[in-house]
């Protein structure tokens, strides 16, 4: 957002806003705006370019005798001009060859010595007097181009002030408010959410307010300003909305007799200030009060919008666009617009995209006479992915993205009519148009009561309410004191004061939070309470890379036919709505396909055995959302483990699986109750397990269910080329959490005796599940172990002779130790011999 001071000062002057604003100095009121309005991104010394240029007269012009291009002019400067050659008339001569010239022009001369204000910022370009094909010229006359004032350079520029306060030998940049005027270029970011601040006035009225300046708009800029009556033969205009609720305001109104021109040299050079180059008078008059004013505001041809429709009168019709419809644009591009564009079209032609770019069938040209101005409200949201979608980025887009107030579009239609009617000879010829959505609407905010303890207390400050009523009534914001209470009521154009929090800001900006008190905030010294899910998510990740796993970290979001691959039905699972590629179409259900995508990558890299982990969330439409309405999120753990069918290991991959999650568990001091699945679970998440050679994971004794365990499907080791030796397990974080805190740590001491270790083999029927086996005898051994004995018992072995199918064969490891003395290996065996017999009478399981 560029800024000219000297604009500002023309406002001030103009409007009688408020007092000079950079009285203080450029130098302290960037300081003031970087500290309390934005950040300044690049000050430019403008009037350094013009220095030198003055004002002159073409008195007599003649063709170069020498030169079938090249004129001879004798200009006047009022002899301001020193050190240079004159004729006996005080005339200066120069070589020009433009074609625009003509006797009496007013004309910017650069005499000798004067630097070309165009070169100045690449390769300074110094004027002197030399010959041209034997004519001696004083300096050049300048087009506008050469002053840096625009594009053009088809002709020398000429001034035309209509308010006839340009003399003959002026000073140009003093002339044009240009000699001391510097440029703030303040990053856009910092206006995201001040529409108003796009838009001179608005600039003019925080500059106020961060002084103490009582700031106040003009006259015309008011909620129900007057709007001209018609004053000539009628140009009928119908306006239909078909899509309110993206454009809530859109006024418009025509006039008859257009002089198009070119624009007063004034409004050149305030376009120019900010990077606008100058069209014509009336296109030049709807940038220059969208640089006041903040809204845009759009000239068409009227007579070429009512040759697009059949009736006598134009028509416009703000809608979608059809399929297949075309619209060529003031850019000299042609596109097809998305399909939720806001288009403006007459009849069934497209003439522009609302709140982005006009279109080249209607635009005013010279041969303009009768013009429709148009100004609306539109969505800023629809026109942020319009531009992004097509790649214009206009100063109206720019504009329109932060949200302008409606409120304010009488006010600015009405300006510019009043404007074009005094300077282009325009007259009023028909009633205005406004199709408005505001009585369906809220757009003014209602009162926001607060006290000034709720902002004190904010600010640390001891504000009285007097002091804050004059801090918020110097930006326009009217306010009612009672006591220390205070109802203060937005202007019309402040979209973004809703809130008590943001009378507070309010108060604190224009106030000057360089200001506020430097005094630390007070805290207690007590350490903070650690946050156990952060807690159980370290000790798992330092357990399992311990145990030799390795962590990943995968996207939330998964392609589609990966879900498919493991089994997943992806009408479980939230779509992406616009996600940041195709491979991230779906929050997955679980970690789990995630992982498995990466096995065979690491196979093929070279690794023939791993074991990969991640920590992470996942979702899942069938527990949908919170109460909040947003996707419930699901803390997970989950692991698989693979390995290469090249490497020759006895062993199911299941047990490899369990024995991470045993040993996790067990360092958490969780103790874990494996159930076989009876049925293949119609649950995605256990889509991709074999159910044959899985089981469901519980805390030994309880009904808390932590997840699954198991190998995968055939199908879904094809999908992803998995090894066969492949299996994992898939928990969950907050089931975890809550059998930490059900059990509770026990702290177990070690004996100092000796411990014994001994092994059992069982013959068992081969249908006996493991897990039955293993309980009887955990049983059995806590029943006969004493207080003063510590033993476990785990599995060494499952083997299942060929020749017998009707037996399997379970081998445990039985570790022993007393804390009183050294056990003798009959004391242990008559143990063992407990085991087996209880074994024998659950299962007629017979030792071996």
């Amino acid at each position: 957002m560029k800024v000219s001071i000297n604009s500002i000062r023309r406002i001030n002057n103009t409007y009688k806003t408020t007092d000079d604003v950079a009285a203080i100095g450029i130098d302290a009121l960037a300081a003031k705006v970087g500290a309390q309005l934005g950040a300044i991104e690049e000050i430019e010394q403008i009037g350094r370019k013009y220095q030198g240029i003055v004002v002159a007269k073409i008195v007599h012009l003649r063709k170069h005798e020498n030169s079938d291009h090249l004129n001879v002019c004798l200009i006047d400067d009022a002899g301001k001009t020193k050190a240079v050659a004159r004729d006996k008339d005080g005339l200066v001569q120069v070589v020009c060859g433009a074609d625009n010239l003509y006797e009496g022009m007013l004309v910017p001369w650069l005499p000798p010595g004067t630097v070309v204000p165009e070169s100045v910022d690449k390769d300074p370009f110094v004027l002197e007097a030399r010959e041209m094909r034997g004519e001696t010229s004083n300096g050049m006359l300048a087009s506008a181009r050469e002053l840096g004032l625009g594009d053009d350079h088809s002709g020398i520029l000429e001034i035309r002030d209509v308010f006839d306060r340009v003399r003959v030998g002026d000073d140009f940049a003093e002339a044009f408010q240009l000699k001391d005027d510097v440029i703030f270029n303040i990053e856009n970011k910092m206006f995201t959410h001040r529409p108003d601040c796009f838009g001179l006035l608005g600039v003019s009225r925080e500059l106020a307010g961060i002084q103490g300046m009582a700031f106040r708009s003009p006259d015309w800029y008011t909620l129900t300003p007057p709007i001209p009556e018609p004053e000539a033969e009628p140009l009928p205009l119908t306006v239909t909305n078909e899509i309110p609720e993206l454009v809530p305001r859109f006024t418009a109104i025509t006039l008859r007799g257009v002089q198009v021109g070119p624009s007063p040299t004034w409004v050149v050079v305030e376009l120019a200030k900010v990077g606008l180059r100058s069209i014509n008078n009336v296109v030049d008059y709807t940038n220059f009060f969208m640089l006041e004013t903040g809204q845009p505001l759009h000239a068409y041809d009227y007579d070429k919008v009512r040759a697009l429709t059949s009736g006598d009168a134009a028509e416009i019709t703000v809608r979608y666009p059809r399929s297949g419809e075309k619209v060529s644009l003031l850019n000299g591009k042609t596109i097809e617009p998305r399909e939720e564009a806001m288009m403006i079209a007459s009849g069934d032609h497209l003439i522009g995209i609302g709140g982005v770019m006009g279109g080249a069938d209607t635009e005013v040209d010279e041969t303009t006479k009768n013009i429709i101005i148009e100004c609306a409200t539109f969505d800023m949201y629809s026109i942020r992915r319009t531009a992004m979608a097509h790649g214009l980025f206009t100063d109206a887009v720019t504009r329109f993205n932060k949200g302008q107030s409606p409120l304010q579009n009488r006010a600015v239609l009405a300006k510019i009519v009043d404007e074009i009617r005094q300077f282009a000879g325009g007259k009023v010829a028909s009633q205005l148009v406004d199709n408005s959505q505001l009585a369906d609407r809220q757009w003014v905010h209602p009162p926001i009561p607060v006290t000034t303890q709720f902002v004190n207390e904010r600010l640390g400050l001891e504000l009285t309410a007097a002091e804050m009523k004059t801090i918020l009534e110097n930006v326009e914001c009217s306010v009612a004191v009672n006591g220390d209470a205070l109802t203060v009521t937005a202007p019309f154009w402040r979209t973004d004061i809703e809130i008590r929090e943001d009378v507070v800001e309010e108060v604190g900006r224009l106030y000057g939070f360089d200001k506020l008190p430097l005094e630390l905030p007070q805290r207690s010294i007590k350490p903070a309470v650690k946050d156990a899910l952060f807690e159980l998510k370290s000790a798992v990740r330092a357990r399992l890379a311990k145990a030799g796993a390795n962590e990943v970290l995968t996207y939330s979001f998964v392609h589609g036919d990966l879900l498919k691959k493991v089994g997943q039905d992806t009408k479980e699972a939230f779509q992406v709505g616009n996600a940041l590629s195709p491979d991230l179409q779906y929050y997955r259900l679980s970690l789990t396909p995630s992982l498995l995508d990466k096995v065979h990558l690491n196979i093929k890299a070279g690794y023939g055995e791993f074991v990969l982990f991640e920590l992470g969330k996942a979702h899942n439409l069938q527990h949908a959302t919170t109460d909040e309405g947003l996707p419930m999120e699901f803390e997970m753990l989950d692991l698989v483990y693979a390995r290469s069918d090249k490497l020759q290991k006895p062993g199911a991959a299941f047990y490899e699986a369990r024995a991470f999650l045993t040993d996790l568990a067990g360092s958490l001091g969780v103790a874990l109750e494996f159930r076989p699945f009876e049925t293949e679970e119609t649950y995605q998440v256990v889509k991709p397990y074999d159910h044959t050679r899985s089981a469901k994971v519980f805390v030994r004794g309880s009904d808390i269910a932590l997840g699954m365990i198991g190998e995968y499907k055939a199908s879904v080791r094809r999908a992803l080329k998995l090894p066969a030796h492949a299996a994992g397990f898939g928990v969950g974080l907050m089931q975890l959490q809550q059998a930490i805190a059900t059990a509770g740590k026990a702290y177990t001491p070690l004996p100092r005796f000796p411990k014994v270790m001994q092994d059992v083999t069982l013959k068992a029927p081969a249908t006996l599940p493991y897990a039955q086996m293993f309980d009887v005898l955990q049983t059995e051994l806590t029943k006969q172990q004493s207080d003063h004995m510590l033993a476990h018992l785990e599995p060494l072995d499952i083997y299942q002779r060929a020749e017998d199918a009707d037996h399997k064969q379970f081998s445990f490891r039985l570790t022993i130790a007393n804390y009183e003395r050294t056990l003798t290996d009959a004391e242990v065996a008559k143990l063992l011999d407990g085991l087996a017999a209880a074994a024998q009478k659950m299962f007629s399981a017979e030792r071996i």
